[in-house]
């Protein structure tokens, strides 16, 4: 079974995205600089496809990871367990956690975290 489950950090760092933009939802792709980190977009304003995977929940956001991500991570037959954490430092370029002085970071035995 895989999973996403998110830290008091990211749930509060969450609520605030969520108070000031209304409904987000996640996205983690495999891609270099930005594309490694989880982003949080606005609901309707990332366009999810047949190439996404909805791993779960956090909060009230659906999180989706690319299908790729997902087929390396699950390759040698093991769960996909994400744990959603905010840190200090600067969120990815389209994320909405840039410019708060926190990011969310994912954290997993998959990525080495």
């Amino acid at each position: 079974m895989h999973k996403v489950a998110a830290t008091p950090a990211a749930l509060a760092l969450l609520g605030e995205i969520i108070a000031e933009h209304g409904p987000v939802l996640f996205h983690q792709s495999g891609g270099c600089c930005d594309g490694s980190s989880p982003m949080c977009y606005p609901a309707g304003e990332f366009r999810v496809g047949e190439s996404d995977v909805l791993l779960g929940q956090v909060g009230e956001a659906p999180f989706y990871i690319g299908v790729r991500q997902f087929e390396a991570w699950t390759a040698a037959g093991e769960a996909v367990d994400l744990l959603l954490d905010a840190v200090p430092g600067r969120g990815g370029m389209f994320s909405l956690d840039n410019g708060r002085e926190q990011r969310f970071l994912i954290r997993s035995g998959a990525c080495g975290v």
